[in-house]
């Protein structure tokens, strides 16, 4: 019986930054209706991987292929990924309602569908009372929920999320894992990098550790794992930081 092929594939990937490397050779699969983790320390390469996955860098070296094609070769598949940066990139003079009608279209939507698409997103992440609000004036965690429903609004089939809790209260946290059980429950996969590991135990089924652009673990996660996951975590920083010093010091 052949397989089902997954639905995002990196293979050798790299990528520099200023003259260094910001990922290297990095290989992972996703799966439909996976919630992958991707966990690291602030300078891991996680916001340069997402930012290649999601086609707004292009690897130095390697391949990304999305539902078994080359997304280098073919970049219109852009169309099948929902992207969140770590700043929801926003236009401060347009209002939420403006934003959601841009974003459609910007991805096919048009008449009906558009409205049907625009009217489940603002019910959904509860935004009707910002609808006439100019982005400029929204709070930094509003900013984020806007962004969220935009990434969301065309049913993208790979939801990529670079630090989506920023900036949000405990009970905005809490929706915001709701949601993305539900996406992967629908069977979008999900990218969710964060430098927290809670966030990682609390909503992901596997964890990808990232440091210095490497990957170093790349495990299922379990309920019992948190005091595992952290002893492997802070392992792999504590002694990349050991080595790094030992070649300092015979530099």
């Amino acid at each position: 019986m052949t397989l089902p092929q997954p639905l995002l594939k990196l293979d050798q990937l790299r990528r520099h930054r200023a003259g260094r490397p910001a990922v290297e050779r990095l290989s992972l699969t996703l799966d439909k209706g996976q919630i992958l983790g991707l966990l690291g320390v602030n300078g891991a390469g996680k916001s340069t991987t997402l930012s290649m996955i999601a086609g707004a860098l292009r690897p130095d070296s390697g391949s990304i292929q999305l539902n078994g094609e080359d997304f280098l070769e073919h970049p219109e598949l852009a169309r099948l990924i929902g992207w969140l940066p770590e700043r929801a990139p926003l236009w401060p003079e347009l209002t939420v309602h403006e934003h959601l009608a841009t974003h459609g279209r910007l991805h096919g939507l048009r008449g009906a569908a558009l409205k049907q698409a625009c009217d489940a997103i603002v019910q959904r992440l509860e935004l009707t009372p910002l609808l006439l609000r100019l982005a400029g004036v929204l709070s930094q965690g509003q900013r984020q929920r806007l962004g969220l429903a935009c990434a969301l609004l065309h049913r993208p089939a790979l939801l990529v999320l670079d630090e989506p809790a920023n900036a949000l209260d405990p009970v905005q946290v809490a929706s915001l894992r709701n949601v993305i059980r539900e996406e992967a429950a629908a069977g979008t996969a999900v990218i969710l990098s964060t430098h927290l590991l809670a966030e990682v135990t609390a909503v992901c089924d596997r964890v990808a550790i990232l440091h210095e652009g490497s990957l170093h673990h790349d495990a299922a996660v379990t309920d019992t794992d948190h005091k595992t996951l952290e002893r492997t975590f802070f392992d792999i920083a504590m002694n990349s930081g050991a080595m790094n010093e030992g070649r300092n010091q015979a530099a």
